[in-house]
């Protein structure tokens, strides 16, 4: 997260977990993936929430990843598989929703302590927690835009709330700007940022002072938990309408081709061709 002192071991499994004085970390440590959110990644984040939420021990968590990145988000090629187009329509709903369900619904205060590039649903996802620090080498992208796919994560709804229309429109739209911690923090995206040696030790001195003043779970912006999850299965719905059309199943092709991973490449061709079928069957 920070100088070799802090930084997990390489060998160990998806998620490093470390506690002290109340305050749990979860490490995102699949570095070689920037940390991308593989359904093994995902699997492991979703029963660290679990633990921690149940653990008496912990009273504040903190997220953060393992150098050089943050986490590059989904991973769709590492995600989707090819299935009967409603089966899969259904998949992709249903693994989108409890993503974000589970940042939702975690009972205690969430921290995200974000060390690098965040990408895509890191960044979404960190918006749904109480707070956001970040390292002087961070930076924050949500290209849905640039994708030709509808925002996810709540970010319909609560990006405006915490920086305001023009700044919510330069994220998600087709300019899909990209702001480094201190524009970040000047936009109401994040609170705090802080030089990269400093992120670990100022992460979890804000999380003692938040367990020291009592904080409660709570959602910036003015935003309720039911509402976000309202707009979270929403979201998702229209996630998955999009993840299925031809323009993103073309898009994923070139993309995954231009960087020689031949094997995910076939399957969005291969999804493509089948489309004018299989679209009948949705």
């Amino acid at each position: 997260m920070t100088n070799d002192k802090h930084r997990p071991p390489r060998d160990s499994g998806p998620i490093i977990t470390h506690k002290k004085d109340g305050v749990t970390t979860l490490t995102m440590n699949r570095p070689a993936r920037l940390n991308g959110w593989t359904m093994e990644m995902m699997d492991a984040l979703k029963q660290g929430f679990s633990d921690a939420a149940q653990d008496d021990g912990t009273s504040v968590l903190v997220l953060t990843g393992t150098d050089p990145y943050y986490c590059a988000g989904v991973n769709l090629a590492a995600t989707l598989r090819l299935a009967h187009p409603r089966k899969l329509h259904a998949m992709i709903v249903e693994h989108n929703r409890a993503l974000f369900d589970a940042f939702l619904n975690f009972p205690k205060p969430i921290l995200v302590a974000v060390n690098g590039p965040a990408i895509g649903a890191s960044v979404t996802s960190a918006t749904l927690c109480d707070g956001i620090i970040a390292s002087e080498k961070a930076t924050f992208s949500t290209p849905f835009g640039a994708l030709g796919i509808p925002p996810e994560g709540c970010s319909s709804v609560h990006f405006e709330r915490l920086m305001g229309q023009a700044a919510a429109d330069r994220m998600l739209g087709e300019e899909g700007w990209k702001p480094t911690a201190e524009e970040a923090r000047e936009a109401g995206l994040i609170q705090w940022s802080v030089p990269h040696e400093a992120l670990a030790e100022q992460a979890q001195r804000i999380a003692r002072d938040w367990i020291h003043s009592g904080a409660q779970r709570s959602f910036r912006g003015g935003s309720e938990r039911d509402e976000l999850k309202a707009v979270n299965a929403r979201e998702s719905e229209d996630l998955a309408d999009a993840f299925l059309s031809t323009p993103f199943l073309r898009a994923q092709f070139r993309f995954l081709r231009s960087r020689k991973k031949w094997a995910p490449a076939a399957m969005f061709m291969a999804m493509l061709i089948m489309r004018p079928l299989w679209s009948r069957l949705l």
